[in-house]
């Protein structure tokens, strides 16, 4: 979809440690309106705990986060998620135990009824399985069904920034194929991500711009195009016979 000039999500110099290890060292990202903005790097470079930083789930030693303008970094969980910022955790995060419905209602928990049910018959739209299954136990689901669940869960709120952590994680390669397929059809449907991934072949497939973790700095960042010309993320995160594939991206967006 078309991008705009708007800001969604800024943040500037943020650090967070946990004891004597930093997770995140001064680090600056941001992402605009319609955008889908990858996060790559490998495990432990911090891409969970800048998620996880949006949504004030640690402690900040030092920067600011601000969402739609205002200044977030201290404010509660649950208010930062009422005001339209939605996490896709790793490991998908639902419940196994309840129910489909049961699952998406918690995504929407804050939201009166009417709104509840409104949003609701949107994620049965886009995934009409969820809507077959909407008695089942989620831990019963396939793999590819957990993850639509997990994602009609985060849709609930109709966030205005929908964030996602390793969406791929453990899932089949067809099924990581229709997964991004969804990820692009959520942006041009007006949904702007920002989606941290370890699959970076794939990220620069579908993502506007790109941010390069590495022991919680920010050690690159451009356009996907750009990014996946790098000798070092060629080296480091792609296959000797992608890079033409991943440049190729931004023609396609």
């Amino acid at each position: 979809m078309a991008k705009t000039n708007s800001t969604i999500l800024k943040i500037d110099d943020l650090s967070v440690s946990y004891g004597v290890v930093k997770a995140l060292n001064h680090v600056s990202i941001e992402v605009n309106e319609g955008e889908i903005v990858g996060l790559i790097g490998a495990n432990g470079a911090g891409k969970s705990t800048l998620l996880e930083s949006v949504l004030a789930m640690h402690d900040v030693n030092g920067g600011t986060v601000k969402f739609l303008g205002q200044d977030i970094t201290h404010s509660p969980t649950d208010k930062i998620v009422a005001s339209g910022a939605s996490l896709l955790p790793e490991g998908r995060g639902i419940v196994p135990l309840m129910t489909v419905l049961e699952n998406l209602q918690l995504g929407g928990y804050y939201l009166k009824a009417s709104e509840l049910g409104r949003n609701l018959e949107h994620v049965y739209g886009r995934f009409p399985i969820l809507s077959k299954r909407h008695s089942q136990q989620a831990g019963t689901l396939s793999g590819g069904e957990q993850q639509m669940l997990s994602i009609g869960r985060s849709l609930m709120s109709r966030p205005r920034l929908l964030m996602m952590d390793e969406p791929s994680l453990g899932l089949a390669p067809v099924i990581v194929k229709q997964l991004f397929k969804t990820i692009a059809g959520l942006n041009s449907e007006g949904y702007t991500i920002l989606l941290s991934e370890q699959n970076a072949h794939k990220v620069l497939e579908c993502a506007h711009r790109v941010y390069l973790l590495d022991k919680g700095s920010v050690i690159l960042s451009g356009a996907s195009s750009d990014v996946a010309r790098s000798p070092a993320v060629h080296q480091a995160y792609l296959g000797m016979d992608s890079l033409s594939t991943a440049s190729s991206s931004e023609g396609s967006q």
